[in-house]
């Protein structure tokens, strides 16, 4: 069957790739697409080579880290009245360690009491004898422990004496604070270098006073006299001795005696001749 003039002009086109005026046609922004994908690619393999030499360093950990070492100041406070002074424990080997006069040496062991755990309610877990709530504040006495609750009311020879006292802590973040943040939440209360805190039981309305300038006093003290480690080194003297001329063994007396040498004349007489 021949073919219709219509489908010559087809074929004829068709072996031509679309002829002139279809290459003309061809969309401009192909080229651009090109290059912009080119380039993005090119982009994205740099980015790459340097986060691989240049790693992020990722986020800074929460002090105090371990191996940071802070002090501060710790107080009770019984109905007006400061506890004893905590009996210390040097040979503790937890992140709170308590030193004389009630200073807290504050170094992480471990991330139980490290970054935001460093708080009031960790150090009165790990110490034991100690107990602080929102409702209870115990601490350790001679012979036993004192436990005091919300609605109890306080000693008859106390500062406030019969009247009902409740659980607060109080705390300074910096020397310089003069009026205190009180709260009734001990985990809220982070430690921080020369943080002051008192642990109160007190009627409502009374503001717990700062640890007493005898336990501020040793900690800044503390905090700020460098550890150091003295070396004695004992020094050599070196004694020369002059030789003597006439050796001498100790203990053995050597005695030189004298030679004597006589000398004889000998007389000759000679009788005269005749």
């Amino acid at each position: 069957m021949a073919k219709s003039a219509a489908g010559k002009w087809v074929s004829r086109v068709g072996s031509t790739g679309g002829g002139k005026s279809y290459k003309k046609s061809r969309p401009s922004n192909f080229y651009g697409a090109l290059f912009v994908i080119v380039v993005l690619g090119l982009a994205a393999t740099v980015l790459a080579r340097y986060e691989y030499q240049n790693p992020s360093a990722g986020p800074k950990a929460t002090p105090p880290t371990i191996g940071t070492t802070w002090y501060a100041a710790l107080s009770i406070d019984n109905c007006g009245q400061t506890a004893p002074f905590l009996p210390t424990n040097p040979k503790y080997t937890g992140g709170f360690t308590v030193q004389p006069a009630d200073v807290i040496k504050i170094s992480p062991a471990s991330s139980a009491d490290a970054g935001n755990n460093a708080t009031l309610a960790q150090f009165t877990r790990e110490y034991a004898g100690l107990t602080a709530s929102s409702t209870t504040l115990g601490y350790p006495v001679k012979g036993g422990v004192t436990t005091l609750h919300n609605g109890d009311r306080c000693p008859v020879k106390s500062k406030y004496a019969g009247k009902v006292g409740q659980v607060s802590y109080a705390y300074w973040t910096t020397i310089a604070q003069k009026a205190p943040t009180v709260t009734t939440d001990p985990s809220t209360i982070k430690f921080s270098q020369y943080l002051r805190v008192t642990m109160a039981f007190l009627p409502s309305g009374v503001t717990p006073p700062s640890p007493p300038k005898v336990t501020v006093d040793a900690m800044v003290k503390t905090a700020v006299t460098p550890t150091t480690t003295t070396t004695t080194t004992t020094p050599v003297t070196s004694t020369t001795l002059k030789r003597p001329t006439t050796p001498t063994t100790a203990g053995v007396t050597t005695t030189t005696v004298a030679s004597t040498t006589t000398t004889t004349s000998v007389t000759t007489t000679t009788s005269p001749k005749g």
